[in-house]
């Protein structure tokens, strides 16, 4: 989860979040203090919607390092291969169909 990464992204600073989360009401108590504690932590689902609200995002960006990260073993004629990408996967069936044929 990269938090602090998407409120940088979106042109924001902690010390701006924070302020705005205060000037709407949201979280009348937040700080720059409070708000990397709790990033820091573990942020619960009311402070993640808070937040994406206010830089403009979905509180699914937050976790996008997550669900973008591929990883798989391929064993094919007793050889292992890894690979960290859909195309590197791609290549490898590619290569499988080219020496069956």
């Amino acid at each position: 989860m990269d938090i602090k990464g998407v409120i940088k992204e979106k042109g924001f600073t902690l010390d701006r979040v924070a302020s705005e989360l205060k000037e709407r009401g949201i979280m009348p108590r937040a700080s720059k203090s409070s708000l990397s504690q709790s990033i820091n932590g573990n942020p619960n689902l009311s402070t993640l919607q808070a937040i994406a609200e206010v830089i403009g995002c979905k509180v699914v960006d937050f976790f996008k390092d997550e669900y973008n990260h591929f990883s798989a073993i391929v064993k094919y004629n007793g050889e292992l291969k890894e690979v960290t990408s859909i195309e590197e996967l791609e290549k490898i069936v590619q290569e499988i169909k080219e020496n069956k044929e």
